[in-house]
Parts: C-alpha cells; sequence; structure tokens
C-alpha cells in the first residue's frame, strides 16, 4: 500500500510575540536613545519630529508584541516625549489636548505594527496550508489520502 507523506519539512509555527516587559524595556531604550539623538541633532524645539520618530518606533516594537503591550509602549514613548523634547527638558507636564493627542497617536501606531504582524504570519499560516493535501498534523487517518 502507499502511504502519502508530504515532502516538506513539516508545518512551521506562527512566531510567538516578544514577552511584554521586553516590549516595554526596548520601548523605554528606543525611546530615550531617539529622544537624544533628535534633541542632539535637531533641538528639542521640534517635538512634532520627535512624536513621528516615537510613532514609528512604537509601530515597529508592536510587530513583535501582543496587544496588551500597546499601552505600556505608547505610555512609556510618551513618558520620553514630554520629559525631554519639549522644553524644559526633565519636568512632565500635561497640556490637556496635545498630550491626549500625542498618546492617542503613539497608542495607534502601537496597534497598527501589532495588527499588521498578526495579518501577515496569519496569511503566510493560511498559504502554508496547500488545498487537498493532508495535514502533516493530522494522526487520526482523516486527511483526504487515508482510506
Amino acid at each position: 500500500m502507499i502511504e502519502w507523506k508530504p515532502l516538506g519539512a513539516g508545518a512551521r509555527p506562527v512566531p510567538q510575540p516578544v514577552a511584554t516587559p521586553l516590549v516595554w524595556a526596548g520601548a523605554g531604550v528606543g525611546a530615550l536613545v531617539l529622544v537624544a539623538l533628535l534633541n542632539t541633532v535637531v533641538g528639542p524645539e521640534r517635538p512634532e519630529l520627535a512624536l513621528t520618530a516615537l510613532s514609528l518606533l512604537a509601530a515597529l516594537l508592536g510587530l513583535c508584541a501582543r496587544f496588551t503591550a500597546a499601552p505600556g509602549t505608547a505610555l512609556l514613548c510618551w513618558l520620553f516625549l514630554n520629559g525631554f523634547a519639549i522644553p524644559p527638558a526633565g519636568v512632565l507636564t500635561w497640556a490637556g489636548h496635545r498630550d491626549t493627542t500625542w498618546l492617542a497617536c503613539l497608542f495607534s501606531a502601537a496597534l497598527i505594527g501589532t495588527a499588521l504582524a498578526r495579518l501577515v504570519h496569519a496569511r503566510a499560516a493560511y498559504r502554508r496550508l496547500a488545498p487537498g493535501h493532508a495535514r502533516p498534523d493530522t494522526a487520526t487517518g482523516d486527511g483526504p489520502y487515508d482510506s
């Protein structure tokens, strides 16, 4: 009797997201480095540029994070933005509308990065499943080639 075996190396698992504390550590260190670099190169009078750079950082960190890491990532990026990218440096302030908008922007960037990563991983996992072939993880003998 002929036994059908897939030629591939087997099903590749969908990558697991990075642990949330590690993502937050990356957000803290990355935000510190970005804000320090921008303050050195451009000066602290350009908070919009810092917001854009920190939003890109939040989106990049979201690519390898869980959805639950997004609020902490946004908050850490906002703390460095508010504390060091706006004069006077080292002073946290709250300007209602501005800071709410900045927090929403950073949070949205982190969520968009995470959602994009989940979509890419789900699509790749879906494309790996070839229609009409037995899945390599079925051990019950219910595949289309089993009789």
